[in-house]
């Protein structure tokens, strides 16, 4: 088996389909945040060329997420011979179908006014009813099907990344761990902010006072005082608690922020332990501080 091929057939790949306005947009968007690349309204007949191509050993995407319906002509005709040709030569993949009630869709279709991709010779019902017809052969070859009828665009992010989650590497959210000073502001784009003035200040020690907290005599003052060890144990149980169950709610991104009077000593030194112990749970952190230089 040529190489290119063995490393594509590692990879999970998802067939993404089902009734338009069922919201496959959305679903794309979720297997994106969860670490997939992401094709939508790929000619099924390109399907086989597109997995020839060649992909580095080292990758680090956690599969690919193809949308594919009814907008592409040749789709329905043709999907069938395709997936069976490649089940033949080896590609292992998923189809997850879409769909919803009537009502919903209708009610969807008068919100976006996007036209039907069967309205040409047929009123909105009626192009509702015909693709449903059409693709019912579909759903029944489908892997996972999803009634998408009483769901908001968050819950639909909610199931997708629950059916995921035990997918093989499977990316976690991303994590920016930022330092800032109260004296300039909250930091804007904080998800979760913690307040730790109550950490003994090394301002107020003239040999540190013109340091910062990536200093190792900072970092030892404000680390060996009991009381910030008691809090890091304590915030970090937390963290480790809450971080998984952001992952399963489809957050892809997490901004924590460390916040002390000028953002120079001990919030730094409480950010970079924080960057450090999220770091060896394998999860991507990244750790900014945003006043150390003021």
């Amino acid at each position: 088996m040529p190489q290119d091929r063995y490393i594509m057939n590692r990879l999970k790949i998802f067939i993404i389909t089902g009734l338009s306005g069922s919201g496959k947009s959305t679903a794309l968007n979720a297997f994106e945040d969860a670490g997939f690349f992401c094709v939508d309204n790929l000619p099924i007949a390109l399907l086989p060329k597109f997995l020839e191509l060649p992909i580095e050993i080292e990758t680090d995407i956690a599969g690919i997420a193809f949308g594919m319906d009814i907008r592409e002509k040749r789709f329905l005709p043709t999907y069938t011979s395709v997936l069976e040709s490649l089940k033949e030569k080896g590609y292992k993949f998923n189809i997850l179908f879409l769909e919803a009630n009537e009502k919903v869709l209708l009610e969807r279709y008068g919100l976006t006014r996007r036209q039907h991709p069967l309205a040409r010779d047929k009123n909105l019902l009626e192009s509702i009813r015909s693709e449903r017809v059409q693709l019912e052969p579909l759903k029944k070859e489908a892997d996972q099907i999803i009634d998408t009828s009483n769901l908001n665009l968050h819950q639909l992010k909610s199931v997708l990344f629950s059916f995921l989650e035990n997918a093989e590497n499977l990316l976690p959210v991303k994590i920016h761990v930022e330092s800032f000073g109260y004296k300039y502001g909250l930091p804007p784009q904080a998800d979760l902010v913690i307040d730790v003035r109550f950490i003994p200040n090394p301002y107020f020690v003239p040999e540190l006072k013109s340091l910062s907290g990536d200093d190792e005599s900072v970092k030892r003052y404000v680390l060996d005082s009991p009381l910030t060890q008691d809090f890091l144990k304590r915030y970090l149980d937390l963290l480790d608690y809450l971080i998984p169950l952001y992952e399963k709610d489809g957050r892809s991104n997490l901004t924590i922020s460390i916040g002390c009077t000028g953002g120079r000593h001990r919030s730094v030194t409480v950010a970079n332990e924080i960057g450090e112990h999220i770091e060896r749970s394998k999860r991507k952190v990244k750790v900014t501080h945003r006043d150390v230089d003021r």
